[in-house]
């Protein structure tokens, strides 16, 4: 037990990186309780683990001339044994290992090692996971069913994605590779939860800051983002460079950065949109792919009046009212639209068809 137990206690520290004092002394609580346990001692009781790795059990006890508690009491006549020099009153300390707690130290030993190191690759993994809330990793497809999709990250680590954070309509297979977004990493009692989310909005901004060299450097800001997931979403973007277009950037050559975005996203389109700090410029680009006439608002309500071509009305409203709906969640405006209708279809304007 002595040699092997130490050698167990070296790879340990060496593999698991489980520092070996920390285990040595929790080894010692776990046989305090099991000596307490097993053989009805007393309080004052210790275990000593030597560099070898043998144990002992010491136990302190009160020299007395007539023993009525034998876990915490000693005859003075057997005291004298060990210490010839004491008087009643006095506390000696004794061994007192029994011959047979070679067997329960092991057991104790082995059921320590296992949860310490269980609780070192928990706190291993919570440690790499929580470095990546509010990020986007990518997962693989494990198994669905009612309750969500089950999710392996990394080589071990499994979590569900309930039903509610899922992009409505998108099915999965076994083996497929996704992106979610990391809510939130939680070390519980019963064990690490990761929650994940497909639908959350930062899932559209992580992935353009993957694609866009010029926002990771924060050449480019996303300044705002209203997402209504696998549907549609409309994103803002400033250049804090004048000689960088930030929405150039973002589309990239030929579209190369926005449809590696888009891929991530199943059906879902992405508006790119100027940010502007004057709101009429602000509001008339949100409501884009629509032209706008006019920008009428009242700073201290942030509302808008809207005035678009009467032709423009549908496109600007948008199918169920979403263009004008994620308009207002961009800008932050309550944003009304009136149609003009005065105005007349130009002869290159296509009919009243939302955009692509």
């Amino acid at each position: 037990m002595s040699s092997e137990l130490m050698t167990a206690l070296d790879l340990l520290e060496k593999e698991k990186n489980i520092n070996k004092e920390e285990l040595l002394e929790a080894l010692r609580h776990s046989l305090i309780s099991a000596y307490k346990k097993y053989y009805n001692a007393g309080e004052n009781v210790s275990v000593d683990i030597s560099d070898d790795g043998d144990i002992t059990v010491h136990a302190k006890k009160t020299v007395v001339s007539e023993v009525l508690d034998s876990s915490a009491e000693i005859l003075i006549d057997e005291a004298r044994k060990i210490s010839p020099l004491c008087k009643e009153g006095d506390v000696v300390d004794i061994e007192a290992t029994p011959k047979d707690f070679g067997r329960i130290a092991a057991q104790n030993a082995k059921q320590m090692m296992v949860q310490h190191i269980r609780e070192a690759e928990r706190g291993k993994i919570y440690s790499e996971y929580r470095d990546k809330e509010n990020n986007i990793i990518t997962a693989t497809v494990q198994k669905t069913d009612k309750r969500g999709v089950l999710l392996q990250i990394g080589s071990t680590t499994e979590t569900l994605m309930p039903a509610h954070e899922q992009i409505l309509g998108e099915t999965f297979v076994t083996g497929q590779r996704i992106i979610v977004f990391v809510l939130e990493v939680k070390n519980t009692p019963k064990g690490l939860q990761i929650l994940v989310s497909r639908t959350h909005p930062h899932v559209v901004c992580r992935l353009f800051e993957r694609e866009v060299p010029e926002i990771a450097d924060k050449t480019v800001e996303i300044k705002s983002i209203a997402r209504e997931a696998g549907s549609r979403s409309k994103i803002a973007v400033h250049s804090n460079n004048p000689n960088v277009d930030a929405v150039g950037a973002c589309v990239g050559q030929k579209g190369a950065r926005v449809n590696a975005v888009l891929e991530n996203l199943g059906e879902e389109r992405v508006d790119i949109i100027k940010y502007s700090e004057d709101p009429v410029l602000y509001i008339t680009e949100s409501l884009s792919p629509a032209k706008v006439v006019s920008v009428t608002v009242d700073e201290e309500a942030k509302t808008a009046e809207v005035i678009v071509p009467d032709y423009q009305l549908s496109l600007a409203i948008g199918k169920e009212g979403q263009n004008a709906r994620l308009a207002a969640k961009l800008t932050g405006w309550k944003i009304d639209i009136k149609s003009d209708k005065h105005t007349t279809v130009p002869d290159e304007e296509p009919d009243e068809v939302e955009s692509e």
